[in-house]
């Protein structure tokens, strides 16, 4: 890409749009993360090819994407609005309140993070937090203002993003002391049958913020062999939160996501009501934009989460 003169340089809004279009290969997501209209999206590059005499985007049948010459930019325009972002921040005066903004999905956000968020604001007081909670919009992660979002699948790095590997996605039979004791024990996988099996729905694992194979009871019985009968269930559910309030509450046997529900394992409000575990194959990740990292509380909660997985 040729060199452009600074002050012959497109404006700063249409770079900053063109960025976000980039990010998404979408007119349409850039849009809604904007805020603006889609038509606005598209008059903006519009423009922005015509400043520049160069066509940055293949325009294909409900699809888009760079041409070399658009991938060039859309790296320095996302390396400098990230130096821009830093420079900025270095210019917040002392003692004016701090923000980090988080996405995931609800039940990672409730029965993961917020424990670690609260822990964290008991020696850091002064930090506040956006938590951004949803199975259903997707495209959270990728909104401008996310310092930090936690991902499940097959993730690959991006440009100005830092991604750590947390935990793989393992689940095990879990239900309260109380119940195990009334209804146990449950000498082999067969016998859960006779226990009442709570159960997220279909719906949640077609969540456009999901998106991946079920790990639920009919994979868990087949793993060890045996057969899920399918009996009547007090709740089936698209919540994780849900779930898991109704296993505390002592309705029944569910499929326990570790990561999830280690602390009521680990105070004795849980306990194992099978030995088998069972994993998808897939991981938990922490993807951390670059910039945001050069914020002192953003590195220190990203240390802070990374170590609470080795205690």
């Amino acid at each position: 890409m040729r060199p452009v003169r600074r002050r012959h340089l497109p404006s700063l809004g249409a770079l900053a749009t063109f960025e976000v279009a980039a990010k998404h290969l979408s007119f349409t997501l850039a849009a809604k993360e904007l805020n603006i209209t889609q038509g606005a999206v598209s008059q903006q590059i519009r423009l922005l090819e015509r400043a520049l005499d160069t066509a940055l985007f293949i325009r294909k049948h409900n699809a888009l994407e760079l041409t070399p010459a658009g991938g060039d930019l859309s790296a320095a325009v996302a390396a400098g609005l990230d130096m821009i972002s830093a420079g900025v921040g270095l210019l917040q005066p002392d003692g004016q309140p701090e923000t980090i903004t988080i996405s995931s999905t609800d039940g990672m956000a409730a029965w993961w993070l917020k424990p670690l968020i609260d822990r964290f604001r008991a020696e850091h007081p002064s930090v506040g937090f956006v938590l951004l909670a949803s199975d259903e919009d997707d495209a959270l992660r990728n909104y401008s203002g996310v310092d930090i979002a936690v991902l499940c699948g097959n993730e690959r790095s991006e440009t100005g993003e830092e991604l750590h590997f947390l935990f793989p996605e393992v689940a095990q039979p879990v239900c309260t002391p109380g119940y195990l004791a009334a209804h146990g024990p449950f000498e082999d996988a067969q016998s859960l049958n006779r226990a009442n099996l709570l159960h997220l729905h279909d719906r949640h694992w077609s969540a456009d913020a999901i998106g991946w194979q079920p790990l639920g009871w009919e994979e868990w019985f087949r793993s060890q062999g045996a057969r899920w009968d399918r009996g009547a269930s007090s709740l089936s559910t698209n919540k994780v939160s849900l779930l898991i309030d109704a296993v505390l509450a002592g309705e029944g046997v569910m499929l326990g996501w570790l990561h999830m529900v280690q602390g009521p394992l680990r105070d004795g409000r849980l306990v194992t009501a099978h030995p088998a575990q069972i994993t998808a194959g897939r991981g938990n990740f922490l993807r951390c934009q670059r910039s945001s990292l050069q914020r002192p509380s953003v590195a220190r909660f990203v240390d802070h989460l990374l170590l609470s997985l080795k205690l």
